[in-house]
């Protein structure tokens, strides 16, 4: 792992922790089905506030440790697999701008390979709405999750197919579009303009992902989250569920929690990536 890399997941920890109320309220909008929903939020407001009102400050961190435990994985997978597959790509016949999309859609895969088991568990913490002091701890759900169901595709790594979908899609057009777009704007000699020119990409870009990408996160949600009825199975895969959704509930509803989503991803997206370019290139020069 090199030492952007490091640098990458250390600011990826911080976001974690600044971020992740937004994580709660999306997933939280992502499982409510519809306005018969006796849990249903009004609006993001309310969402925040019902959330404060009835679990306290600490609910808007359910589910905090898992995604912290699966960072440093993630990010190392995330950029080291995309470099790898950048590489690979460079032998083949693909233009270099179609090269960096399919790098990042091979990263995202296997990105997804590494977070599904830790998503399940979060997922089941962030849909539990009682009281933080009495919602059993992230390793507690995860014993239970496996005692009922295993490590298989019913329990563990239960909503595979949509994780694939989720970060493939994302990472696609993430890295895909940064660095075309990128090499396609001129850059600036003054370095703030660079700077601004370069975030803004980037929150272009997390925030495109975002928009493509969300059904897939939909789908995750409610395979991942509580069934509507116990014991009975009505999220199964991935496009099972978005047909079902989008059936029930409308179009619409395939892209709940898509503002704090894109509040999260859009400017986090672009830290990221500026982070992981800025010092790469330092290490290329004084390494």
């Amino acid at each position: 792992v090199t030492t952007s890399e490091v640098f990458t997941v250390f600011c990826s920890l911080v976001e974690i922790c600044l971020m992740h109320p937004l994580d709660v309220v999306k997933t939280r909008f992502q499982i409510q089905r519809g306005k018969a929903d006796p849990n249903n939020y009004k609006g993001l407001g309310d969402c925040f506030r019902t959330i404060f009102r009835t679990e306290g400050v600490y609910g808007f961190y359910k589910g905090i440790l898992p995604p912290i435990l699966a960072e440093t994985p993630k990010r190392a997978v995330k950029f080291f697999t995309f470099e790898q597959y950048k590489k690979l790509l460079s032998f083949t016949l693909l233009s270099p701008g179609m090269a960096l999309s399919v790098a990042g859609l091979g990263s995202g895969l296997t990105e997804a390979l590494v977070v599904n088991p830790f998503e399940v568990v979060k997922v089941s913490l962030q849909a539990n709405r009682d009281s933080f002091k009495v919602q059993p701890s992230t390793f507690a759900q995860a014993r239970t999750i496996i005692n009922t169901d295993g490590f298989g595709l019913r329990g563990l790594n239960k909503g595979l197919t949509s994780t694939l979908g989720r970060h493939g899609v994302f990472n696609m057009i993430y890295f895909g579009f940064y660095f075309n777009v990128k090499d396609a704007i001129p850059a600036s000699q003054d370095p703030r303009l660079e700077f601004m020119r370069k975030f803004a990409i980037g929150l272009v870009s997390g925030t495109v992902s975002s928009c493509v990408n969300i059904p897939f996160d939909v789908a995750k949600s409610r395979i991942q989250g509580p069934q509507p009825v116990p014991g009975e199975i009505k999220y199964r895969s991935c496009f099972q569920t978005m047909a079902l959704v989008y059936r029930e509930e409308g179009y619409l509803a395939l892209y709940k929690g898509l503002i704090p989503k894109i509040m999260r991803l859009g400017p986090g997206g672009a830290v990221m990536l500026l982070v992981y370019e800025y010092v790469s290139d330092w290490l290329q020069k004084n390494w």
